[in-house]
């Protein structure tokens, strides 16, 4: 097992910094670190967060287009082909209703609405539908930005998703390449890889993430961490295993807090200046741990997921402001002071010294 001194972990943290890549073994001791010496790697991730985002936080808003009607094996997914899960089914929402759903994103401070549909991916109804949709919330809200995530795209769709208005396109690698058949069989790791390609070629930013709790070695996590920085994914969602009922992986471990921490800690080391993003299954696998994770990424969903209930948005607001952190896109209150952000180690030392 790998093991770094303090002193490492400095360098390490400068390294990154400064946009250098991190060796495996340096990648393979941040996911090893002692749980006693945990806030040393927290803190050190949160300079380097800090160096790009400051003081904010980007609130993103999902928005369930689409349910439990798609034709992919995905065992993690309770909307999948496979899935006994008792998900709602329904076809693509009208866009009075996402707008609808925009008028909420908004009203809770929400950034960027995300706008997901489980399918393979969109054929012309899907894509007229979609074009009429952002049209619409682009002209209520112009500021409001709009990811997409429809599955595979084919040539061309992209291009027509970015004159609709979309700004970024969402498409998850999950996991490495060499673990990607272990939980999908009805597409490949390169497919997704493929259609993040042609989200970038048409000028969309790239949003791509990654699911853990899956089964996954240390290594699998490395390689996605890496491929992601490859790849020049924008933002990055870190999913943490929600195992519902019915799914191939009901029955999968939890994951620990200090684990995730970990994975984000490395998701921010390998790519310091993109927006690393908490996104489903915080509540379940950091649980107390969540307002810490916001010294590592800048990013978080708010409210539900697509077919799980998450914190309610009022409370992660609350969280955000009371950690110190600015909500993004929000302008302090008339007078307010704006406030260091404090370094987790010295935040912690003085709870425990009262």
């Amino acid at each position: 097992m790998p093991v770094l001194e303090k002193s490492d972990l400095r360098a390490l943290g400068e390294k990154s910094r400064a946009g250098g890549a991190l060796s495996r073994e340096e990648a393979r001791a941040v996911l090893n670190w002692p749980e006693n010496e945990l806030l040393d790697v927290v803190a050190e991730a949160h300079r380097v967060r800090h160096q790009h985002f400051g003081q904010k936080v980007k609130m993103n808003f999902l928005v369930n287009l689409q349910s439990g009607l798609c034709p992919e094996d995905c065992s993690y997914c309770s909307q999948s082909k496979d899935s006994k899960a008792p998900v709602e089914k329904y076809r693509l929402l009208s866009s009075d209703d996402v707008l609808d759903q925009a008028d909420r994103a908004v009203a809770a401070g929400a950034a960027r609405l995300c706008l997901v549909a489980a399918m393979r991916g969109p054929g012309e109804r899907e894509m007229a539908s979609l074009d009429e949709t952002v049209r619409k919330v682009k002209e209520k809200y112009p500021r409001l930005e709009v990811c997409a995530s429809m599955g595979l795209l084919k040539e061309g769709q992209a291009g027509r998703l970015k004159s609709a208005g979309v700004d970024a396109y969402n498409h998850n690698l999950n996991t490495s390449e060499r673990h990607y058949e272990e939980i999908c069989r009805t597409h490949t790791h390169s497919d997704r890889l493929d259609t993040i390609e042609k989200a970038k070629a048409a000028g969309l930013s790239p949003c791509s993430g990654a699911i853990f709790g899956m089964g996954e070695t240390q290594d699998d996590i490395i390689d996605v961490a890496f491929r992601l920085r490859e790849v020049g994914a924008d933002s990055i969602p870190i999913n943490f295993l929600i195992p519902v009922p019915g799914t191939a992986m009901a029955r999968h471990n939890q994951l620990s807090p200090t684990d995730c921490l970990k994975i984000l800690c490395l998701f921010r080391f390998v790519n310091p200046s993109m927006e690393i993003r908490i996104a489903g299954g915080r509540e379940r696998h950091l649980r107390s741990l969540q307002a810490l994770g916001l010294y590592v990424a800048n990013s978080i969903f708010i409210g539900d997921y697509l077919t799980t209930k998450g914190q309610a948005a009022s409370a992660d607001r609350q969280m955000i402001l009371d950690m110190g952190f600015e909500i993004e896109g929000e302008d302090n209150a008339p007078g307010s002071p704006t406030r260091p952000l404090p370094d987790p180690v010295e935040m912690v030392t003085r709870a425990t010294r009262q």
